[in-house]
């Protein structure tokens, strides 16, 4: 199956694929959930030989593990679970023990790293060795949500795939398809949120989101001069949102500014661009710091309520 936007990344895997010489690294770089992940398992099969489904004995595949022993439990059991930060030194170690025998079912192995942007630095270090004198036969596939996460060493060793933004029409027909039960605000916030990955679009779909979008975009119009709507949407978020939606209503609140971009005369600009730099430090604290969940809420609420109050704006 080829997904949305995949087409161009196939077209030159397969290319080298049929070349004289494969490159031993390739970097898959896009937006969380625009699917890299299934692109690296199907392409590290067309890569191995073998079965089409199930573990394959020369794919290594190395991602988040779980948060401790109760977390392991729950994976085990097909439950959810909660996974730790980072991949380790000590899964770059175990996987480049195993490199040191012959692949098992044929001459070629694959190693995905999923996602790559999230090793820890040792970690990184460890693996640019094995990048740097890669085994015979062995190939690397790094998916990459952030490239620019990756030690400059690393990206200059592999050969990039960039996997495209999807169009709005494209998410909406994806969501229609896989949530055909959804109503029409909540897709938009979907889209509106996704940054043109689907997947996104479907977990932010899943978290109910609706009401906010609704509530940021009249922050920004309208303002909150009597603290209701901030009062509003504290309430929608919930009392205790967990560490998935307060990410999920930063990034709601960078693509609110985003879009109002487009739709602003220019001197509203500035204050545009001042609201989605604080929001983009959030975003990049928000996954390793404790936040109070309520004051978080209440500077995202702000920071839009304030560009909805002419009196806010340095120009205006």
């Amino acid at each position: 199956m080829i997904y949305a936007g995949h087409e161009e990344p196939w077209r030159q895997w397969r290319a080298a694929l049929a070349g004289e010489r494969m490159h031993h690294a390739w970097l898959l770089s896009g937006r969380r959930g625009i699917g890299k992940a299934a692109f690296a398992m199907e392409a590290a099969r067309e890569l191995v030989g073998g079965p089409a489904t199930g573990n394959h004995a020369d794919i290594v595949v190395l991602s988040h593990l779980p948060k401790d022993d109760k977390e392991e439990a729950k994976r085990d059991e097909g439950k959810p679970f909660e996974t730790k930060r980072n991949i380790s030194i000590a899964q770059i170690r175990a996987m480049q023990q195993k490199l040191t025998t012959r692949p098992t079912l044929g001459d070629r192995r694959a190693v995905i790293i999923d996602p790559a942007d999230d090793l820890e630095s040792s970690a990184s270090n460890a693996l640019l060795k094995s990048l740097e004198e890669p085994p015979q036969g062995t190939f690397f596939l790094l998916v990459a949500h952030r490239i620019g996460r990756l030690l400059p060493t690393i990206r200059s060793r592999c050969r990039v795939l960039r996997f495209p933004q999807l169009e709005d029409k494209q998410i909406d027909a994806i969501l229609r398809r896989e949530a055909p039960q959804s109503d029409a605000q909540p897709r938009a916030a979907a889209i509106a949120a996704s940054g043109g990955s689907p997947g996104t679009a479907l977990d932010f779909l899943g978290l109910g989101l609706g009401e906010l979008h609704t509530l940021m975009e009249e922050l920004v119009r309208v303002g909150d001069p009597d603290f209701t709507r901030r009062g509003a949407l504290a309430e929608a978020i919930g009392a205790r949102p967990d560490r998935q939606r307060q990410l999920a209503a930063i990034d709601l609140a960078r693509s609110v500014v985003t879009n109002a971009m487009r739709d602003v005369e220019r001197p509203a600009i500035p204050a545009l661009a001042e609201a989605h730099d604080e929001l983009c430090r959030l975003a990049a604290q928000a996954p390793t710091y404790n936040f109070d969940p309520g004051l978080l809420v209440m500077e995202i609420g702000s920071l839009l309520a304030t560009l909805g109050d002419p009196r806010g704006h340095p120009h205006g």
